[in-house]
């Protein structure tokens, strides 16, 4: 079978911009994780406020209210679903190959490629955020039995 050149055509417009766009999702997924991440950091700033506040309007001032050990607990999940999106928020240093798009996975130890810079980033921040919301939510029904 002889050789026949490949047809090819250059990229019309709509081609550009859809294969631009795409690689603007990719970078664009670890500041969607952060943003996320300020977000999650607000409410695990302001829930465990609340629920002080709402526990001293409850019972008053001079009224005591036995915390035990559920109430511990449920202020241990936040502290630690805030440390763990604190953690999402504190930049990662990955060694990254800048001369190469997309590394092979078995040779990442040598250097990771762009494209694989922002998914394994953002995959990084993903997981944290997910534990964080867990921590985060079971502190709430924690203290939810506490009342």
């Amino acid at each position: 079978m002889p050789n026949k050149p490949i047809l090819t055509r250059p990229l019309n417009e709509n081609e550009k911009l859809l294969r631009e766009k795409f690689y603007e999702s990719i970078a664009a997924q670890s500041d969607l994780m952060d943003k996320l991440s300020e977000r999650l950091l607000t409410l695990e700033l302001a829930i465990p406020g609340l629920y002080a506040t709402a526990l001293k309007l409850l019972y008053g001032d001079k009224a005591t209210v036995s915390v035990g050990t559920v109430g511990y607990i449920a202020f241990i999940l936040w502290f630690a679903a805030l440390a763990t999106t604190l953690m999402a928020l504190t930049p990662k240093t990955w060694k990254v190959d800048v001369t190469i798009l997309k590394q092979d996975p078995q040779k990442f130890d040598e250097g990771i490629g762009i494209e694989d810079f922002f998914n394994k980033s953002a995959n990084y921040k993903r997981r944290l955020i997910t534990a964080s919301s867990a921590l985060f939510f079971s502190g709430i029904i924690g203290a939810v039995m506490t009342l």
